[in-house]
């Protein structure tokens, strides 16, 4: 995909990328990062516990971070690159984003970005 291409050019420019959908962090250690991880795996368990439960039923579900549907990841690839500050710091936000004390626009509500 374009993703790989994106992380091989900030590479090349001696800047850091982030990864998107699945943990990238490993396609160039060291200059990627993070990544932001949509967590099928939580989905997909959701969904066969529904299913396994009598529960199921079809549509969309938003899994955000409060559901555990989306996060960052952390690991080998990226560690020397996020001290415990910026971890503080983006953990403090998550909390926030999850007590409704961070308001994150909805862009389906009206096909818009106004950040």
């Amino acid at each position: 995909g374009t993703g790989v291409g994106v992380l091989q050019a900030a590479a090349d420019a001696g800047k850091l990328g982030i990864g998107v959908d699945s943990n990238q962090n490993g396609l160039q250690p060291g200059k990627v990062l993070t990544s932001m991880v949509k967590r099928v795996d939580v989905a997909v368990y959701n969904t066969f516990m529904d299913a396994k439960n009598d529960r199921f039923t079809g549509g969309i579900n938003d899994l955000g971070l409060k559901e555990g549907g989306v996060d960052y990841a952390m690991d080998d690839n990226n560690k020397a690159l996020v001290d415990d500050a910026m971890k503080a710091a983006v953990e403090k936000a998550k909390a926030d984003i999850i007590a409704g004390t961070i308001k994150v626009h909805d862009y389906m509500s009206d096909n818009a970005c106004p950040y």
